[in-house]
């Protein structure tokens, strides 16, 4: 299953480790605990919109791309996954 907030997470987290930042002075930036962009950062709590728009000022990063991006990996995981479906379907029809 796709989890989008982990897509969006890992992609806060490239363009703040792209330019050599730390949590701390993203999280001072956008005003937000250094836990919680943590926790967002590894998909472990969903940012309001808000909050993303913050991080995003933060880091100098337009929302649009940061979204733009996080749907492309989501439609290739889900290209991967429907891949992985029909072929365990086929291997289960050929076993029968």
């Amino acid at each position: 299953m796709v989890v989008l907030r982990e897509i969006i997470g890992a992609e806060l987290r490239k363009r703040r480790q792209e330019q050599g930042r730390t949590l701390r002075e993203v999280s001072s930036d956008a005003k937000v605990s250094l836990g919680y962009l943590s926790e967002v950062e590894r998909g472990q709590k969903e940012a309001s919109s808000e909050l993303l728009t913050a991080i995003c000022q933060a880091l100098a990063a337009p929302l649009s791309e940061v979204l733009s991006a996080a749907s492309g990996e989501a439609a290739l995981r889900e290209l991967q996954a429907a891949r992985l479906i029909g072929r365990t379907r086929t291997a289960h029809i050929l076993a029968a």
